[in-house]
């Protein structure tokens, strides 16, 4: 079958790699219709995520077909329509008994990694380095879904792929973005990135009840979508955010902040551009820019979510600010699966169609041009979906 892999920085091609089989009785393999290019895996391509190794499979937003299942999956059929969570959870451990998914114990089979790394082991991912497990992902043809009787979730009849592939990463990352912001009646929440996941915290704060949202970024085509969604926004390159925020809320500051940035922030202050210089010299793992922003803007007792992707040591953070006025964390890789069953009655319900930021649509053979695209965020491109 073909897939993209992964070569090294910035080298991504489409090669012929071995078809899926199944390895336990509990996977099962299936015929991938839709897939995407998330920012996250720019992360990879740039080379900012250790243990990938030369021809790993790449893509872990994917839905398909089933083609094969295992002795132990009874409750899927050959045929049946699946969206894929990015995370890989065995369903009974402590962790996901608990609903916390994206923790499971079972998933990692090198969990010594990041036991060394972090202190603690969180699920296997697909296609997200060997680190987070070494399982090819989903931008090919075909891909090995372990733990098949627990995470692929049937699409029901009437929905398109468009609607429902982003319910494998984005949309429940935006939403439980959100939710991590315990959003009262009349919140007013800051929202750094117009990215994918920005867009769906967007609309997600919504769902869940704030009165404003104050959405962040300096990309027009972003901003545009960001405003549709009805957001008021902010071009941080038009002057002090901190000011105005402040302003905007009538020196109280939001009652929320969202980083849907994390590791790469972009940014025109003196602390950008020490994180980028650190982090191009290896000196430094993340450019924490707008993590920064977000503690120094949430008013007092507030929270600071965020869904960004953080990868190790961070510098310069204004602790003490968040100290002083209380605030509270809330972060980690999302737990997919408890929300598939809300997410996907909103979108048949009409509430939301999650379609409206895709931009590009390309076949898998044009996956290395979709890669270019939207890391230089040429084209006005927001979200490329591939068809295998």
């Amino acid at each position: 079958m073909k897939a993209l892999c992964w070569h090294g920085k910035n080298q991504v091609s489409v090669d012929n790699v071995p078809d899926p089989k199944i390895i336990n009785d509990r996977d099962i393999v299936i015929k991938i219709t839709s897939t995407a290019i998330c920012g996250s895996d720019l992360h990879l391509y740039n080379g900012f995520i250790p243990t990938m190794e030369d021809g790993d499979i790449m893509g872990h937003e994917f839905m398909g077909e089933v083609v094969e299942t295992g002795k132990a999956v009874g409750n899927l059929a050959i045929g049946d329509r699946v969206v894929i969570p990015f995370n890989i959870a065995c369903g009974n451990c402590l962790h996901c008994k608990k609903d916390e998914w994206s923790l499971c114990d079972n998933s990692n089979p090198n969990a010594q990694l990041p036991e060394k790394l972090y202190g603690g082991t969180p699920s296997a991912l697909f296609g997200y380095s060997h680190m987070y497990g070494g399982y090819a992902g989903g931008q090919a043809e075909y891909a090995r879904v372990p733990y098949g009787d627990v995470g692929p979730y049937k699409v029901p009849e009437g929905l398109t792929d468009e609607q429902v592939l982003f319910l494998t990463d984005i949309f429940p990352t935006g939403y439980q973005a959100a939710e991590n912001c315990n959003i009262q009646a009349g919140d007013t929440v800051a929202i750094w990135g117009c990215g994918p996941v920005g867009l769906f915290a967007i609309k997600s704060a919504f769902l869940l009840g704030a009165e404003r949202v104050i959405a962040i970024d300096w990309v027009p085509e972003r901003l545009k979508l960001a405003q549709e969604a009805g957001a008021e926004i902010w071009d941080y390159t038009k002057g002090n955010t901190l000011e105005y925020l402040k302003e905007a809320t009538g020196g109280e500051g939001p009652n929320s902040c969202i980083d849907s940035v994390g590791m790469e922030a972009h940014g025109l202050s003196v602390d950008n551009v020490y994180d980028k210089a650190k982090q191009l010299a290896r000196l430094g793992s993340d450019r924490p820019h707008v993590l920064r922003e977000a503690i120094m803007a949430c008013g007092k007792g507030g929270t600071v979510s965020f869904p960004g992707v953080y990868g190790g040591f961070l510098d310069k953070i204004p602790f003490g600010a968040a100290f002083a006025k209380g605030l509270t964390f809330k972060m980690g890789q999302t737990h997919v699966h408890r929300y598939l069953p809300k997410l996907m009655e909103h979108i048949q319900e009409g509430r939301i169609d999650p379609s409206f930021l895709i931009t590009h649509r390309l076949p898998l053979t044009d996956a290395p041009q979709g890669y270019k695209m939207f890391k230089e965020k040429t084209d006005n491109c927001i979200k490329v979906v591939l068809k295998p």
